[in-house]
């Protein structure tokens, strides 16, 4: 089945990921009254810079926190602490979400001073847009790492000649290899990417050599008609004209 695939890690850490996004931003804009902007960076700054500290900087502590113990806390509650390894690397799939967040944070900063002079800085932290933290994800997903699902002292990499390599905290793990996801698996679910509508020219995931799998494409012309170069007459009705298209359709063979 899909449990414990490297498709399971990317869901869970996009989970909390987004889960400290939205908290975090909700604190941000005032709109919980448990949190509010990061008061911890009120002072301070570089005068010799010519920064300080100022605005309303996302306070990312308390979304962790609160991603923590909403996500965290029931997977530990029904297995005791971490368990087994599918639990392990649920919740470490769960912190390499909120550590992305953590990441990409940056700093913004508004001048100020006469005509624009940008003489003084206030500056503040502010997370990446969600796009870019699924991005970043995305790409760990795409180097996700096998671990052993005998649990020892800590998580250990599948391959023994490389286990003397550390596992990073932003890195995804999975125990279990993915289903053939070309092929149709009525058992489990998987309507495979035969008569898939492709794009012949994207070397991306929607292009017709990654999703057919190899297996080439069908194309045919499809015939569009729509009505166009409408005007306005008065009065009162709108007259347009049938306007044809032809386009090439490229669908998995």
């Amino acid at each position: 089945c899909f449990v414990g695939t490297k498709e399971t890690a990317f869901i869970y850490a996009v989970t909390s990921a987004g889960l400290v996004h939205a908290v975090t931003r909700s604190c941000s804009a005032g709109n919980m009254t448990e949190c509010s902007c990061d008061t911890s960076l009120r002072h301070g700054g570089s005068a010799s810079e010519g920064w300080h500290w100022g605005g309303c900087s996302d306070d990312i502590h308390y979304g962790m926190s609160f991603s923590r113990r909403f996500l965290d806390v029931p997977i530990k509650n029904i297995t005791g602490k971490s368990g087994s390894g599918l639990a392990a690397m649920n919740l470490h799939n769960n912190e390499a979400g909120r550590q992305a967040v953590a990441k990409l944070m940056s700093v913004d900063c508004r001048c100020h001073g006469v005509s624009g002079s940008c003489a003084v800085k206030t500056c503040w932290k502010t997370m990446s847009s969600f796009e870019k933290i699924g991005q970043f994800l995305k790409s760990k997903y795409e180097n996700s790492i096998q671990i052993s699902d005998r649990l020892k002292k800590k998580l250990r990499r599948k391959d023994k000649s490389q286990r003397k390599i550390p596992i990073g905290k932003e890195d995804l793990l999975y125990v279990n290899k993915s289903p053939n996801y070309c092929v149709e698996d009525q058992k489990l679910g998987i309507p495979g990417t035969q008569g898939r509508e492709c794009n012949r020219t994207s070397d991306g995931p929607d292009g017709c050599n990654l999703l057919c799998c190899g297996r080439g494409y069908n194309t045919h012309i499809v015939r569009h008609v729509e009505r166009c170069e409408c005007k306005f007459v008065w009065c009162c009705y709108v007259r347009c004209r049938r306007c044809e298209t032809m386009t090439d359709v490229h669908t998995c063979k």
